[in-house]
């Protein structure tokens, strides 16, 4: 078998997406994933997924201040990054998307061509029993996944 030499920087990945919510693990989450991205010299692809109410919000004002207080959160986030993405050095990417975390992060997973996902696990008791954002992406995605505790 010959050998072409060693390649520099071509063993890891190039594009890590991470999805965040602003709760704890899935902060934990973007600070891995971002030293993941800084050691390997990847791109990073934050994404908040504005989730959808499972029952519909019948009262415009209720909606309008669940509305707002996603994007308070998205504008957060967005601030962390611009604050720390340059000081760690690596290119970071913020994606907003309406609906569903694992449709938006299956769906920007392939828009985007990534080679790892990184999430953080569900800290909810109920999601032991019917299955977390995080077990979901482990059994049905087709990237690898790292479920941050």
């Amino acid at each position: 078998m010959e050998s072409g030499g060693f390649e520099l920087g071509t063993d890891g990945p190039t594009r890590i997406l991470v999805g965040v919510d602003g709760s704890d693990t899935s902060m934990r989450a973007g600070a891995y994933a971002a030293g993941l991205a800084r050691r390997q010299g990847a791109k990073l692809i934050v994404l908040y997924a504005k989730p959808t109410p499972a029952t519909p919000i019948n009262a415009p004002e209720t909606a309008a201040v669940v509305n707002q207080n996603h994007d308070e959160i998205a504008a957060d986030l967005l601030k962390q990054i611009e604050a720390n993405a340059p000081r760690i050095g690596i290119d970071v990417e913020f994606v907003v998307r309406d609906g569903s975390p694992y449709t938006a992060l299956l769906r920007l997973a392939e828009e985007r061509k990534v080679d790892a996902i990184v999430i953080g696990a569900s800290m909810q008791a109920g999601h032991k029993l019917v299955g977390s954002l995080a077990s979901k992406l482990v059994h049905r995605a087709t990237w690898p996944v790292t479920v941050v505790p």
